[in-house]
């Protein structure tokens, strides 16, 4: 399978008898494989007999005529915390070892085997979902694309880094604080984060069940919008691109911009002067309400809600946790039940608010994220690590509160670092989010 593929160029491929499924498969098994590239720290498992065997399956059955969707046949990768019948989900942990193997796969799963969609493997993520930076000291961390030395980003680590390299066509990650955008902008792929109701999170593990969400990375929009239909049971199609001429887009200022890497700065620009360009009317939004965001992360309400799921396991095996992760979910301890009620309600308040203030834009546009992929060694003292994680999370976690759904877009100029260009809609309004974002995504290349 060539690299930077996408699902409808793959599928009209198949349609055309230009290649087959199996010859897609086989392919990207193979990168899995080649000891010169990432695999084994891409993957935590890998379905190499099962995926061959899918593969065969799906076209015989399009020789007979039966094409479930433009999924089938194609290559698909899944986070490590997703429930596949038989087997234990590890969540990117060893302390999951023991306990019972999955009775069935997970609603997403099972949506993606139904579409025939072929699954490849498990890919590695941040343990538990809790960081921003990907660096997993169990199984090893992915090698950015860009640059092998650098942080593919978290929490979803292996998922872009098997899409770029070729190892998938859609890599399906999850997002609670960012951990499908962050990643899809470090490693220059697109990602999309939808509202949090819309695909069912049964066989997940959770981090935060107020704001875990599921969504996909891929090469462009329209294979992340297909996707995500697919895992919400809707039709597997992607919305016609919104036309950039009128669309009105609000540039949100305040701390979302403090702080910037020059190549995140300079990108930014350069794709807000394109758009204004190509006929949308850019609207500075400087609101009082993002001055809340940091008091209410500090009131740890995803700190609470983990600590809830992991208490009897950092009882029994918590010494076996990575300790940057254990940290931030011990923190919830010591958070009262009052102060998490308040916290809650507070939340759904902000959201409120800022939907009123930001209402009739198209969408909202920031930074992915504020930082360039660091480099893994840069990592290695604490408090760099704790720096770069709050730099990478601060942006999309302000979205996840919000309760608002986010797609990821590649700008960087090419041979620099990648940048990712948000591009953030109304809670529920996903299929007009991506819409908009197609439109986006066609004036900026």
């Amino acid at each position: 399978m060539p690299a930077r593929s996408t699902v409808l160029g793959l599928a009209a491929d198949l349609v055309a008898g230009r290649t087959t499924s199996r010859a897609l498969v086989e392919a990207a098994l193979d990168r899995i494989a080649d000891p010169g590239g990432e695999g084994t720290r891409m993957f935590t498992r890998v379905y190499r007999d099962q995926a061959l065997a899918a593969a065969d399956a799906q076209d015989k059955l399009r020789g007979a005529g039966y094409v479930a969707s433009p999924l089938a046949g194609l290559p698909v990768s899944i986070k490590d915390l997703f429930d596949v019948a038989g087997e234990v989900t590890l969540a990117g942990s060893t302390a999951l070892d023991d306990r019972p193997p999955a009775t069935s796969d997970a609603p997403i799963v099972a949506r993606l085997r139904a579409a025939g969609a072929v699954i490849v493997g498990k890919t590695n993520m941040t343990e538990f979902a809790y960081s921003g930076i990907g660096i997993n000291p169990h199984y090893g961390t992915p090698g950015n694309p860009y640059d092998r030395r650098r942080a593919p980003g978290g929490s979803s680590a292996g998922a872009p880094v098997s899409v770029a390299d070729g190892c998938a066509v859609v890599a399906i990650g999850t997002d609670t604080g960012g951990s499908v955008r962050i990643p899809a902008a470090f490693c220059g792929v697109t990602g999309f984060k939808p509202t949090v109701e819309r695909v069912p999170r049964d066989g997940a593990t959770p981090l935060s069940p107020t704001l875990d969400s599921i969504g996909p990375l891929a090469n462009s929009v329209a294979c992340c919008a297909i996707a995500d239909a697919v895992m919400a049971g809707e039709p597997a199609a992607a919305p016609d691109a919104m036309p950039v001429e009128g669309m009105r887009l609000g540039i949100l200022k305040g701390f979302v911009l403090d702080n910037l890497a020059p190549e995140v700065a300079a990108a930014f620009a350069a794709a807000c002067e394109t758009l204004s360009r190509a006929g949308a009317r850019l609207v500075d939004l400087d609101l009082a309400e993002l001055d809340e965001y940091r008091s209410l992360i500090d009131a740890g309400l995803v700190n609470a809600e983990a600590f809830a799921w992991h208490e009897e396991l950092l009882a029994r095996r918590g010494n076996e946790y990575d300790p940057r992760v254990r940290s931030r979910i011990e923190r919830g301890r010591s958070v009262t039940a009052a102060q998490y009620i308040r916290a809650c309600t507070w939340r759904v308040d902000l959201a409120a608010r800022f939907a009123a203030r930001t209402a009739g834009y198209d969408a909202l546009l920031l930074p992915t994220v504020a930082i360039v992929a660091p480099r893994i060694a840069d990592c290695a003292r604490d408090e760099d690590f704790f720096r770069f994680n709050a730099l990478a999370l601060r942006n999309t976690g302000l979205i996840n509160m919000l309760g608002r759904c986010a797609a990821s877009l590649p700008i960087q100029p090419p041979g620099t670092p990648p940048v990712g260009l948000m591009v953030v809609g109304e809670q529920g309004g996903d299929r007009r989010l991506l819409a908009v974002a197609r439109g986006i995504e066609g004036a900026l290349d």
